[in-house]
């Protein structure tokens, strides 16, 4: 099916550098390739009249922030007006015929509702987003250039995941937005970060080898924080790729045992630790770092939610679990204390112990499994704000640092 999309009340105030036009042409362009089998193309109208007789027509008032899954649920409910909270019509999607009338109504709102036509509101699309890991209502603000900056944190904090390691979700949020504004105010695309990112994956790994730790962190912690930049550039300026999302997803998953492996190669006169040596530490790493992600790939198959986001546990130990920013902490901490052997252990034994506990939690889901049918996270449960596991709702239901008043 074509999309037939019109804009009416185009807002020129520009959001992360794109005016209301733009922006929601870039999102009915992404959500197009999201759901091919759905959407065959995108056609925009000038005038009310311009849609074939047979068509179905989205109808946006471009003076509303939509977020993307606002637009998906407009679109998965035919002939309805979506309404704002104040009453205003936001946008509808209605047949050919019926263009005119709907327009006319979403431009004079105390006109009488159009009959036969049904309203939703955002509270209706109201869900858990796996891709994201948190718990939100999708977005409908009306932008005005006074709510510019509120408007623009919320964009932001929608990109963020809720449920991640403890320096994504707590340090990097704040200085992370100054940068994303940068590179938008700059027209740099989240593909040149992530480039960069990737020269400082090969630094590390060279600098590691050769006994310089300092430099090697400072450029792991750079790209560390690259890596938050790209992905958040992608979502709030609506330039989302299957290769972006590939060639980033790609860096992420291979290079961190080598920074770890590289870093054991440099240590010399080092001395044996429960029996082990360097080498059987090497295999204990990457085994451990390789069983942990095949965990993580296999829990999806026992229902429809991440290891990490089955239980409020499993999302406290996202926090923590050897991943590259957890490692770099021990890595750290290591050398300000003089011991970069000490780091080297300790990043062994903590993949070890939390790959274990992955695999644990595997098993256990699997009987669960077996048990009670397909598995759902604790985020999608009917009023889990407010339940038992509210205060970890309270954490993980959105990263809140992402809302920071100034730019």
């Amino acid at each position: 099916m074509t999309i037939y999309a019109l804009v009416s009340e185009n807002s020129t105030v520009r959001l992360w550098g794109l005016d209301s036009g733009q922006r929601l042409q870039r999102q009915l362009r992404a959500i197009g390739k999201d759901k091919p089998d759905q959407f065959s193309g995108i056609r925009w109208l000038r005038n009310a009249g311009d849609a074939p007789a047979s068509a179905r027509v989205l109808l946006l008032n471009g003076s509303f922030l939509f977020e993307n899954r606002t637009l998906n649920g407009v679109l998965e409910s035919d002939n309805s007006i979506l309404l704002h909270n104040d009453g205003s019509a936001a946008a509808a999607f209605v047949d050919a015929s019926r263009v005119r009338e709907t327009l006319e109504y979403m431009q004079t709102p105390d006109r009488v509702f159009p009959q036969g036509l049904q309203t939703v509101h955002t509270s209706d699309m109201e869900a858990f987003d796996e891709s994201l890991r948190r718990s939100t209502r999708p977005l409908l603000e009306p932008v005005s250039t006074g709510r510019k900056t509120e408007l623009e944190n919320r964009l932001y904090g929608n990109a963020y995941r809720g449920i991640t390691d403890l320096v994504t979700k707590f340090a990097w949020p704040k200085p992370a937005k100054r940068v994303v504004h940068l590179c938008a105010d700059l027209h740099i695309s989240p593909n040149m970060v992530t480039s960069l990112g990737l020269l400082l994956v090969v630094a590390a790994c060279y600098l590691f080898l050769q006994g310089q730790y300092g430099w090697g962190l400072l450029a792991g912690w750079i790209m560390t924080f690259l890596d938050t930049v790209d992905g958040k550039l992608a979502r709030v300026t609506i330039q989302s790729s299957k290769f972006g999302h590939l060639y980033d997803h790609a860096i992420d998953l291979f290079h961190p045992p080598f920074w770890y492996i590289y870093w054991g190669m440099s240590l010399v006169n080092f001395q044996p630790v429960l029996g082990m040596e360097l080498g059987q530490m090497y295999w204990i790493i990457a085994i451990g770092y390789i069983a942990g992600r095949v965990v993580e790939g296999l829990f999806p198959l026992l229902g429809n939610c991440s290891i990490f986001t089955w239980r409020p546990f499993d999302a406290w130990f996202r926090l923590v679990t050897a991943r590259r920013n957890p490692c770099l902490i021990l890595l750290t901490l290591s050398l300000l204390i003089g011991r970069p052997d000490w780091g080297f252990i300790a990043v062994t034994l903590w993949t070890a112990l939390t790959t274990f506990i992955l695999i644990l939690r595997l098993i256990q889901a699997f009987f669960v499994r077996l048990t009670g049918g397909p598995l759902v996270s604790w985020l999608s449960e009917e009023n889990v704000a407010s339940g038992p596991h509210a205060y970890s709702y309270s954490i993980f239901g959105a990263t809140r640092g992402a809302y920071a008043r100034r730019r």
